[in-house]
C-alpha cells in the first residue's frame, strides 16, 4: 500500500499531477487553481521526493510507476486523466499504456532522447545538484537575483528571471534534499518508452517548451511526434522544460483540451 503526500483541491473528474526528477507537487501552482475550477486535482509528491518517504526497495523510473499505480488503486482514483513533467510525463504515458487513465498529458516527457541527449540529461542535472550543495548557505543569496536565477535554473525554466525568489529557492532545494533523487537520475539510463498499448484508446498531448535545453525541444520532440504520431503534439512558445512558471494560461490550455477530447 503506497501513501504519498498530496495536495487535492476542486472536484469533477480526477486529474492527477506527477512531477519530475528532484520536484515537488507545488511545481503544479500556477496553474492548480484555474484546474480545480473544472476537476477534482490531485498533485503528488512521488516516493523519495518532497513530503512522501522513500520506496524501500530503491528507486527507478519503474519502481515509481509502480508506486503511483498502486497509490491510485489504494485510494480509489480509478482511471483519472493524468499529467507529467519530465520523468512524471513518462510515468503517466507509462500508466496510460497500461490503460489506467482517460487522457495522459506529457510535458517533455522524458525518454524521447538519443544516447547523447540522455546522458547530457544525466549530467546536467548531476552537476546541478553537486554545484547547489558545493554553494550551500549562498543559495538563498545568489537565487535572490535575477541573474543568479538566470545562471541557476536555466535548465528548468524558460524565463529562470522571472520566476520568484521563494520559488527559485524551493526549486533548488527539492533537488538537494530529496532521497530518491540520485537513483531516479541513474535509473533514466534503462527507461524504454512503453507498447503503445492503451494510448491508443485515450487522448495523448505531448507539449514541449520551445526554450528547453535539458530535453532539447528541435530533436527530443521532433523524435516523440514520430514515436506517438496519433497524439496532440503542441509547441510551447517561450516556455522551457517546466513550462507552469513561464506560460501557465497556455499550460491549462494544453490540458484542458486534451481532456475535452474524451468527451
Amino acid at each position: 500500500m503506497t501513501t504519498l503526500n498530496q495536495h487535492r483541491i476542486g472536484a469533477g473528474e480526477a486529474l492527477v499531477l506527477v512531477h519530475g526528477v528532484g520536484s515537488r507537487w507545488q511545481v503544479w501552482e500556477p496553474i492548480i487553481d484555474t484546474l480545480a475550477e473544472s476537476f477534482d486535482v490531485i498533485a503528488v509528491d512521488l516516493p523519495g521526493f518532497a513530503g512522501s518517504a522513500p520506496l524501500p526497495h530503491g528507486t527507478t523510473v519503474d519502481t515509481l510507476t509502480d508506486a503511483l499505480a498502486d497509490f491510485l488503486a489504494t485510494a480509489g482514483i480509478e482511471r483519472p486523466h493524468l499529467a507529467g513533467n519530465s520523468m512524471g510525463g513518462l510515468i503517466a504515458l507509462n500508466l496510460g499504456a497500461r490503460g489506467l487513465a482517460r487522457s495522459v498529458t506529457a510535458f517533455s516527457p522524458i525518454g524521447f532522447w538519443d544516447t547523447p541527449g540522455r546522458i547530457w540529461c544525466q549530467q546536467s542535472l548531476g552537476k546541478s545538484k553537486a554545484l547547489a550543495r558545493q554553494v550551500g548557505p549562498a543559495v538563498p543569496t545568489i537565487l535572490g537575483t535575477a541573474a543568479g536565477r538566470t545562471a541557476f535554473l536555466g535548465l528548468v525554466f524558460g524565463k529562470p528571471w522571472a520566476v520568484s525568489t521563494r520559488v527559485a529557492i524551493d526549486t533548488a532545494r527539492g533537488v538537494i534534499d530529496a532521497a530518491a533523487f540520485d537513483d531516479a537520475l541513474a535509473s533514466f539510463s534503462d527507461v524504454a518508452l512503453p507498447e503503445i498499448g492503451g494510448l491508443a484508446d485515450i487522448p495523448v498531448t505531448i507539449a514541449w517548451g520551445n526554450r528547453d535545453i535539458l530535453l532539447t525541444y528541435r530533436t527530443q520532440s521532433r523524435r516523440a511526434r514520430a514515436a506517438l504520431p496519433d497524439a496532440e503534439h503542441v509547441t510551447l512558445h517561450g516556455s522551457g522544460h517546466t513550462p507552469f512558471y513561464d506560460d501557465p494560461a497556455a499550460c491549462a490550455k494544453v490540458l484542458r483540451d486534451t481532456i475535452a477530447r474524451q468527451l
